[in-house]
């Protein structure tokens, strides 16, 4: 050779370009091993591909290394192969998993799991015969030797009894509903540090003066922030908390907010009560200013708490839909809710600082003259309860979102059940996709439809629909079932959003109670979401608006009105929550309700004559352990399948934490790593629990250099990675962590990072360069970005080479050891500046 190859140089380069598969074209690959070296060299996993193999020189060899280039995403051309105008299909974008998926059928003779009555054939045999309503089948299984008479008669009861019993034992097993039990007195407490006291210019009551005596009092250090009423966004609030906190943030230890309890409309959103815009401003605004101190949110009166009680503020409740989002979304950064007495008395000030300071995981409290409510989920089966009485439909039963999905199901099953009129109200009308099909279908059933175009949140208009409903069919019952989801996390929220998402639930469902609360109606029912009673992230803009009709509904039973909000979990095939949304709930534990059921169990909701019940189909073997992953809780405390599952979890993590002992922790091991080995050991981690995460089977299905938004991640999934990376590490991670960490690579690089901060002087620019190449990995440049960026990475090379010391190791003949730069000519600086952006 005349010249140095320089291949070391040359592959250097193209990985610095992004290459991640070389071929080499020759009788033998001899230069595969050396692409590989460098690769781990510089740190990077790529494929190196041979064409041909020294004794296996054929065409089939060819093709499969053709093959073996096209899995790593090499561009192979195969239409040679095949015969002109032959049809192709794509092959799935995920490997063959091979998984088999058939029911094994138990061996025969086989034990019945302990605790589970065996399955007895005939038995069975039997009651689908009943079902099925086959007389036939039944005389043989009866032996009987004709067909008796008195069997023909009395079959079809028989049939419908057993429909219905094995209809309720279903919908028995999904209905839960909120309660609240007395916690033991707290005991006076003392508090710590300073305590950012946020309130409204225009507090109703003595609250901000009782506040703030009962914090200086247990000790704390009371910084008060008065907010102005209005228009206070969060870049306000930043400004307003970093100048409460000046250079001591060290030594605040909690917030405590009394800014719901400012109920005016916000001026430019006049359906969002200004005291909840800046809630929700304050939640992000301590997000923004990275203060990581539990918020504690006051209420008055948005909960039904006490025996009896109503509620007196219905729009303070919508903080009750957010705070438990909040709490999952960013719990290092959330305390939980307060709803206050309408008065303080003498005992209300200790009660409240006991709460701040922690009742036991207790986050969603009450303060009565009875003591400290604590909210539960508890189970609510009929059993052999008789209904108060047997609704059925009459008159005009007025439908919102009546067009849509769980619209066009309820209005089916009104008019199965003899409804004489149906209003199916909808912004469309009968312009709506679907609607003229759906009429005809319930005229069909027997039931005249009206279908009307019309915003339930425009007062005038509704009023309007209302006064046109014919004397002779007066409305009888309303069923709201309009919405709007906006999905997305508590930090991305706008105003703009949660007016959206309220406009059609909250304000609509105001306006409905208010223009019908002095007519004769039998039902008023107004569907929510189980997210009110459980939570789940990514529904900061949807949960509140339920708590909402929750809220309304306790309001108007208290005064007398009929008043119904069932707290649904997801339909199968059915509005907003179906797709995506529904597997992410099936892999959480949440089941999807058949609709016929749902409707069956809302029949006997109405029977019963109950103001609010949950309906879901839980796993709690899996939700409970989800639900609780990041933030523990009491809420679920009397549900025996949950409390079951949680405490068998903590007593195998008491095993295995035994096991281990103290020298076996994660960053004890890993501190006896190399650098490439922590991170390698750590992205297997983010791998693994990606994939548990979107349901895979194992790690090797998410890619270690795959963007997260590639495989399927959104801001609700992210939320899940992260709060299980945070219980695997430790460590209080933000729920932007796949964004601002692209791949498992660059995030398992950031972990590496944070819990060996000290390992290395060089750790802070190691870590902002990982985050630089992770930025680099996410884009797709134009070519006068790619050069801009490519000259600005140059200079940053070639100034932090200028800093070398004089005993750094270099490579024989480097070009950056031949220039002497200080008295180059210009010449000299333009062929380095050149031969620097070579590969």
């Amino acid at each position: 050779l005349r010249e140095r190859v320089r291949f070391d140089e040359a592959i250097r380069g193209w990985l610095g370009q992004g290459a991640g598969a070389f071929v080499e074209v020759s009788a033998h690959p001899v230069l595969t091993v050396g692409v590989q070296e460098t690769a781990e060299a510089v740190g990077v996993e790529v494929a190196a591909i041979g064409s041909l193999r020294r004794d296996d020189g054929g065409r089939r060899r060819f093709l499969q290394s053709l093959a073996e280039a096209g899995t790593v995403g090499a561009p192979v051309d195969w239409r040679p192969l095949f015969p002109a105008g032959l049809t192709t299909v794509d092959l799935p974008t995920y490997p063959f998993q091979g998984r088999r998926y058939w029911l094994e059928a138990p061996a025969p003779g086989a034990a019945a799991p302990a605790g589970q009555v065996p399955r007895d054939e005939v038995e069975a045999r039997f009651w689908d015969a009943v079902e099925r309503e086959d007389l036939a089948a039944l005389t043989g299984d009866l032996a009987l030797e004709a067909e008796e008479p008195q069997l023909g008669q009395v079959l079809p009861a028989l049939a419908s009894w057993r429909r219905r019993h094995r209809e309720r034992a279903t919908t028995d097993g999904w209905r839960y509903r909120v309660s609240w039990r007395t916690l033991p007195e707290p005991e006076r407490t003392q508090l710590s540090g300073s305590w950012l006291l946020f309130v409204p210019d225009e507090t109703p009551g003595p609250w901000a003066d009782t506040a703030a005596r009962a914090l200086d009092e247990a000790g704390a250090s009371v910084v008060t922030v008065t907010v102005p009423a209005g228009g206070t966004g969060r870049e306000d609030l930043d400004e307003r908390i970093a100048a409460a906190v000046g250079d001591d943030r060290d030594s605040v230890a909690g917030a405590f907010s009394l800014l719901a309890l400012d109920e005016r409309p916000h001026p430019e959103h006049p359906g969002v009560p200004a005291g909840y815009a800046a809630s929700l401003a304050l939640i992000q605004a301590l997000g923004d200013t990275k203060l990581d101190v539990p918020l504690w949110c006051a209420t008055r009166g948005a909960v039904a708490a006490g025996a009896g009680e109503g509620v007196a503020s219905v729009g303070q409740s919508l903080l009750w839909g957010l705070g438990p989002v909040v709490g999952i979304e960013t719990p290092e950064r959330w305390g939980g809710l307060v709803d206050l007495p309408t008065e303080p008395d003498e005992r209300t000030g200790r009660r409240l600082v006991a709460a701040l300071a922690g009742l036991r995981d207790e986050d969603q409290l009450a303060l009565r003259a009875a003591g400290v409510l604590g909210r539960r989920i508890v189970r609510a089966t009929l059993g052999a309860t008789r209904p108060a009485r047997e609704w059925r439909p009459e008159g005009t039963v007025l439908i919102t979102g009546g067009t849509g999905a769980l619209g066009a199901h309820t209005a089916r099953w009104l008019a199965a059940n003899g409804a004489p009129h149906l209003l199916l109200l909808s912004r469309a009308g009968a312009e709506a996709p679907g609607a003229a099909e759906l009429a005809d279908e319930l005229r069909e059933a027997g039931s005249e439809v009206t279908l009307a175009g019309c915003d339930i949140a425009d007062r005038d208009a509704l009023a309007g629909v209302l006064d046109a409903i014919p004397a002779d069919r007066p409305l009888t019952a309303v069923i709201h079932t309009a919405a709007a989801l906006y999905d997305g996390s508590v930090d991305a929220v706008t105003l703009d959003s949660v007016a959206g998402a309220l406009h059609a639930k909250a304000e609509g469902a105001l306006n409905l109670h208010e223009l019908t609360k002095d007519r004769e109606l039998t039902a008023f029912v107004l569907f929510s979401s189980f997210s009110t009673a459980f939570s789940a992230p990514g529904l900061a803009t949807y949960t509140p608006g339920n708590s909402y009709l929750e809220a309304l509904a306790a309001q108007r039973r208290a005064a007398g009105l009929p008043a119904t909000a069932v707290s649904w979990g997801t339909w199968d095939g059915a509005g907003m929550a179906q797709g995506a949304v529904a597997e992410r709930g099936r892999r959480h534990g949440v089941f999807t309700l058949p609709p016929e059921l749902a409707l069956a169990a809302l029949q006997q909701i109405l029977d019963h004559d109950e103001t609010s019940t949950v309906v879901a189909d839980l796993d709690w073997e899996r939700y409970a352990l989800i639900y609780t992953a990041e933030r523990p809780t009491r809420r679920m405390d009397e549900v025996p399948e949950a409390r079951r599952a949680l405490d068998t979890a903590e007593a195998v993590s008491r095993t295995e934490q035994s096991a281990k002992g103290k020298g076996s922790s994660l960053v004890n091991r890993l501190a006896s790593l190399t650098v490439a080995e922590r991170e390698r050991e750590l992205t297997e981690l983010v791998r693994s629990n990606a994939a548990l995460v979107l349901g895979h089977e194992s790690a090797g299905s998410v890619d270690a250099q795959q963007p997260f938004r590639h495989v399927g991640f959104d801001s609700l999934t992210a939320v899940e990675l992260r709060n299980r990376l945070n219980a695997a590490t430790g460590l209080k991670l933000p729920a932007t962590l796949v964004f601002d960490y692209p791949t498992p690579k660059h995030l398992g690089a950031q972990l590496a990072t944070l819990l060996l901060p000290n390992d290395s002087a060089a750790q802070p620019v190691l870590s902002r360069l990982t985050e630089l190449e992770g930025a680099l990995a996410g884009l797709t440049p134009d070519g006068d970005t790619h050069e801009q960026i490519t000259k600005h990475l140059q200079n940053l090379l070639w100034s932090w080479g200028e800093r070398a010391p004089a005993n750094a190791p270099t490579e024989e003949g480097d070009a950056t050891t031949e220039v002497d730069v200080a008295s180059a000519s210009a010449d000299e600086l333009f062929n380095l500046i050149d031969e620097l952006g070579q590969p």
